[in-house]
């Protein structure tokens, strides 16, 4: 309907004379009166809201940089897949703007400075994510081990002192975003700590997103410096990304000029010698760009400030006894950059770590007796793994891992089956399973102890909240604009909220998004859906878009799985909505035991094999759903999370499953 009046050239004329009267240059009539109106727009003080099609071809992503530098104030959302006709690309555009011209009216806020304020009284011991380094940097003991190299406390302080002056000499400033597309090393811990201690922010985008996923991420974020080895400044030069480029290692010059790199770590460490370190960033200053997995939609960027980043290292402490006489496992990366910060050493397993399934039981030994360990991090999914590789350990291999006396696994569920059998492969281990997301972790906790004593209920217990943290419900049938708040009401299922010093500052460029996380003062929405029960005990029952809204109740997916995985055969299940909202009928897919066939990851949209399941089956599912089931499936396997390989998606389930039903391809 859009292009039907322009079907012909002639049609077309007005939209070129159009174009040609564009002002691109100085010498056009227009161009003295543009550039004037352009100049003043800095001068506006009056509220402003930007809402942004990425898929833009005209105006790209160097047009928004320039309108928020002329409107630094501005609120900004990016609607992920719309392009030049935002308001037909993305309907809620109308949304967006009715509660921002509502917020304005109202005097309201996101809540996020209430969060704040609500938690300024709970300041971390430590303001600077640098301060181990600092205190060891005489300390030749190993802090980090990775892709085969070690280093030394005293050797990762001086570099990292040394490029974060170099980096302020080569004209990276306080607030700048630096993308890291550098494999887990030696050199990302440097990096990375050498961009905090000269202010800088980084931007952290999991490569398991895919090159797509990586590229709207880091393009969304607006980055003004690429640090990479040769494969990562490669990619940064096809997705098309801004800024500067660093190089992690020595290239050629030919190499150099291809890729537009400036400087390498090297000249960045003696251009250090030579200039002395900038002040230290702002307690409250942006420091990291950290990205969702993106398992309910496009991921998000979560942005942390010093402080926010700080405070979840004191309670990652406190809760967990950690001191410098530790030595840490790190299987999943994330964890492996915050090792230095928490004042102990720590190894990266000779894995993928997009693939945490490669991580072996003997990978794991090597790791542990390479540092000692006394505590180790992995998902579930590597913890499976290793469960199914144990008959593979020497009997040395056995006793490295005997010193091990804390195993943490998170990103999903891990149920009590698989922590009883780590419990014979790390004896003197004590199991935690802590809750927690990428915008708040951790949030609960829960040893295999505690599980068993919970027992079975509707959903998975993750255990009681933190000291510090405060866990409220929001009711499912609660409006965003009439609810009260959360509530912690006993037996009450809803959206679980958190407030705690350590939740993060905002979503980058979200403004809708953002707004509806804070819309309870001072609390973060989670997304996920659960109860807490009559001892102060939170179970987790699924995911607010995975909730099945049929017309008699809303059901929880979580319960309805854990149940019919109870059944003899049946390896794994997915309870999925078929239907439109509030109309729906539940249909549960199941995988038969087959363990070799289960775990496609997100990236990978291929059909699940779906068809329908035997009468036998399908009556022993009705049996135990506790929810009336219309459709019981069979399938290959079920699409699971990219970062954990751990969580289902439901939506891609149910998806799959609504075509098999209505009659066409599953």
């Amino acid at each position: 309907a859009l292009s039907l009046p322009y079907r012909t050239a002639n049609r077309r004329r007005a939209v070129g004379e159009f174009v040609a009267d564009i002002p691109f240059s100085p010498d056009h009539p227009s161009y003295a009166a543009v550039a004037d109106l352009a100049e003043k727009v800095r001068s506006l003080t009056v509220p402003a809201l930007l809402l942004w099609g990425p898929r833009d071809p005209v105006f790209g992503e160097r047009y928004l940089a320039d309108l928020r530098e002329r409107l630094p104030h501005a609120q900004l959302h990016r609607f992920e897949g719309a392009s030049h006709l935002v308001t037909e690309d993305a309907p809620r555009y109308a949304e967006a703007v009715f509660k921002w011209l509502g917020d304005l009216v109202s005097g309201a806020g996101t809540g996020q400075t209430e969060q704040v304020a609500e938690h300024g009284d709970q300041s971390p011991q430590n303001l600077a994510l640098w301060s181990a380094l600092d205190r060891r940097s005489e300390d030749l003991s190993p802090v980090i081990s990775a892709a085969g190299t070690t280093v030394s406390w005293s050797a990762l302080s001086r570099r990292v002192n040394r490029v974060a002056a170099g980096m302020h000499a080569a004209g990276i400033r306080a607030g700048d975003r630096i993308g890291l597309l550098v494999e887990p090393s030696v050199d990302l811990v440097a990096v990375v700590y050498a961009a905090w201690r000269a202010g800088a922010v980084v931007v952290i985008a999991d490569k398991g997103l895919g090159f797509a996923g990586m590229r709207r991420a880091l393009r969304g974020a607006q980055v003004d410096h690429v640090v990479g080895a040769l494969t990562g400044l490669t990619a940064a030069r096809a997705m098309g990304l801004p800024g500067s480029r660093i190089s992690v290692a020595t290239l050629s010059p030919r190499t150099r000029r291809a890729l537009g790199v400036e400087h390498s770590l090297e000249t960045l460490a003696d251009l250090g010698l030579r200039n002395p370190l900038p002040a230290p960033p702002d307690p409250d200053a942006d420091c990291a760009v950290v990205f969702t997995s993106g398992a309910t939609g496009p991921a998000k960027g979560v942005v942390y400030r010093h402080r926010q980043l700080c405070a979840q290292l004191d309670i990652v402490r406190a809760t967990y006894g950690l001191s410098a006489d530790d030595t840490f496992v790190a299987a999943f990366a994330p964890f492996a950059l915050l090792g230095p910060a928490l004042g102990i050493g720590s190894v990266v397993p000779d894995i993928d770590v997009t693939a945490p399934d490669t991580l072996t039981a003997s990978l794991l030994a090597d790791a542990a007796a390479a540092v000692s360990a006394t505590a180790v991090f992995a998902s579930p999914a590597a913890l499976r793994r290793v469960v199914q590789t144990a008959a593979d350990l020497t009997s040395a291999q056995r006793s490295s891992l005997h010193g091990v006396r804390l195993l943490m696994s998170a990103g999903a569920p891990v149920p009590a089956s698989l922590l009883e059998a780590l419990a014979r492969i790390l004896p003197t281990a004590s199991l935690h399973t802590p809750y927690g997301m990428t915008e708040v972790l951790p949030v609960t906790d829960i040893t295999l102890e505690q599980i068993q004593q919970a027992g079975p209920g509707e959903g998975v217990c993750v255990g009681q909240p933190l000291d510090g943290v405060e866990v409220g419900l929001v009711t499912l049938s609660s409006s965003d604009d009439g609810a009260a708040g959360p509530v912690s009401d006993p037996d009450v299922t809803g959206e679980i909220c958190v407030r705690a010093a350590h939740v993060k500052d905002r979503y980058d460029a979200l403004w809708l998004t953002e707004r509806a996380s804070t819309r309870y003062r001072g609390w973060h929405r989670t997304g996920d859906v659960g109860h807490l029960d009559n001892q102060g005990r939170l179970w987790v029952e699924g995911r607010m878009p995975h909730l099945i809204t049929t017309a008699d109740a809303v059901l929880t997916p979580v319960g309805i799985e854990q149940r019919v995985e109870s059944i003899v055969g049946v390896q794994a299940a997915a309870a999925a909505g078929v239907g439109p909202t509030g109309a729906q009928v539940l249909a549960v897919v199941v995988v038969a035991d087959a363990p070799a066939r289960v775990g496609a990851r997100l990236r990978s949209r291929r059909s699940l094999g779906l068809r329908l399941a035997s009468s036998d089956l399908t009556d022993a599912v009705r049996r135990v759903a506790g929810a009336p089931v219309a459709a019981v499936l069979l399938a290959d396997r079920l699409p699971l999370d990219i970062r954990h390989a751990s969580k289902v998606d439901r939506s891609e389930v149910s998806r799959q499953a609504a075509r098999l039903l209505a009659g066409r391809d599953g």
